[in-house]
């Protein structure tokens, strides 16, 4: 084109060239605008792969954390599951305990009544001496009688 302006007129000439001067100044701002959004697309290509490869790792991360979260919840439940199991055991043992103490405590109380029956009954007699003044030469009567309660507290006694 600069060499067809130049072989016309001086007239048009001038006016050509003034505006092939002005082409080209545009094509090359249009160049180095072209470069620059290139490069520049380039570089955010070459940012949005370091944040995409970032967010990968974050991501990768983030779903080992959440695995390893989960797991601790289960072990947390199972642990807080065989705490409940514990105390139910627990409470049953204790309302058995209560029940054995309770017989234990009736037994005992069986026991000791049996016990002052007993030592009553040995003490008839020996009031009895007391109260005929007898205390040497007992009659036959009186024999008699001691051995057959003797024979009664031997038999109570058999039956406990």
């Amino acid at each position: 084109m600069d060499l067809e302006a130049r072989s016309l007129q001086p007239n048009v000439k001038a006016v050509l060239l003034a505006k092939l001067r002005e082409y080209k100044s545009d094509l090359n701002n249009l160049k180095s605008e072209h470069k620059r959004l290139a490069s520049a697309n380039s570089n955010q290509a070459a940012r949005d792969d370091l944040l995409e490869s970032g967010m990968a790792d974050a991501m990768s991360v983030s779903a080992n954390q959440r695995g390893r979260l989960m797991m601790s919840t289960e072990r947390l439940n199972e642990s807080s599951d065989r705490i409940k199991e514990s105390r139910r055991t627990m409470l049953e043992t204790e309302e058995l305990g209560v029940s054995i103490l309770q017989d234990l405590h009736q037994q005992r109380q069986s026991l000791l009544h049996a016990n002052d029956t007993i030592f009553l009954l040995l003490k008839v007699p020996y009031r009895l001496h007391l109260l005929t003044g007898k205390f040497e030469g007992k009659d036959e009567k009186e024999i008699n009688e001691e051995r057959r309660k003797k024979e009664q507290v031997k038999e109570i006694k058999m039956l406990f």
